[in-house]
């Protein structure tokens, strides 16, 4: 069974999967930023999950493309899909409120269903589609709160700048689909190699990293987000490209903060509320909508 012909559950299954991986990322990130600069963890971030990359694409006996257009354009998936919207994101959401930043950065279905209609028309689009993210938006801001939303208009860079992070998303998962014919493992492998050769460079200048002295704990969690939510994150996300499309892959926006929920609930005892609750019923259906074959 090849990606192509799996069963639509069991994509959306994987859809739940890789929320889940870049939902809990959250927590992980939280911990270890608190001794490690910026820069250096998303550094070392990228560079595991090349490296685990690497070796999972050397045992399933695959090899990297070879030429600079295809390089080329691994460095900008690289860029779009990882530090340029990270650093965007970063940036933006030390000024804004999370929940606001949460809002907003999960707008990236509603960039790729706009640049599809307007400038690709790669795939299918339609009422359904555009219902579907729209209603998975409004899933977020009932999930966060709407009292997230008083803070529009104020610091209009910051929020500029989550809103360019979630468009550089939604161009990611456009940009994606130009790799359809690697398999997803030297797609992922490819693109976190290119971010390592930016990053490591810029950590050795900005933070000097063997001067630094984090905790086990925070070296801990550096590690599970290269392995888990990058590396194992971008097997899935690669793979789904493929097989649900741009608008699809990206309506994982709207389950991320589901996973957030869940793991208050699991892990912190939060109590869920009606509008909670609703919220994430509307986000489930939002993704639904997008993904739904006739």
């Amino acid at each position: 069974m090849t990606p192509r012909t799996a069963p639509p559950a069991l994509e959306l299954a994987l859809l739940a999967c890789l929320a889940l991986l870049w939902g809990g990322s959250y927590p992980l990130l939280k911990v270890a930023v608190a001794e490690i600069p910026p820069v250096t963890l998303i550094a070392v971030r990228v560079t595991v999950a090349a490296a685990l990359l690497m070796a999972i694409a050397a045992a399933q006996g695959e090899c990297l493309p070879r030429g600079r257009t295809i390089w080329g354009r691994l460095f900008l998936q690289a860029f779009l899909n990882s530090y340029g919207a990270w650093t965007l994101l970063a940036w933006g959401q030390r000024q804004i409120e999370s929940a606001l930043g949460a809002v907003l950065n999960s707008t990236s279905p509603l960039f790729v269903f706009l640049f599809t209609v307007l400038v690709t028309r790669h795939e299918a689009t339609g009422g359904l589609r555009l219902v579907g993210a729209c209603l998975g938006l409004g899933g977020v801001v009932l999930i966060v709160g709407t009292d997230a939303l008083n803070g529009l208009g104020g610091q209009v860079a910051a929020q500029i700048a989550v809103l360019v992070s979630a468009g550089l998303y939604a161009a990611a998962a456009l940009h994606g689909r130009r790799f359809a014919h690697l398999p997803p493992v030297v797609t992922a492998a490819g693109t976190m190699l290119c971010a390592s050769a930016v990053l490591l460079p810029a950590s050795l200048v900005l933070d000097r990293p063997w001067t630094l002295t984090p905790s086990m704990t925070a070296l801990v969690a550096a590690l599970v987000l290269g392995v888990a939510c990058t590396g194992l994150a971008l097997l899935l996300y690669f793979r789904l490209v493929r097989t649900l499309g741009s608008l699809g892959v990206a309506s994982q926006s709207y389950l991320r903060a589901g996973v957030g929920v869940l793991l208050g609930v699991l892990v912190l005892g939060e109590t869920l509320t009606p509008t909670v609750i609703a919220g994430v019923v509307a986000a489930i259906a939002g993704v639904v909508a997008i993904n739904w074959r006739r």
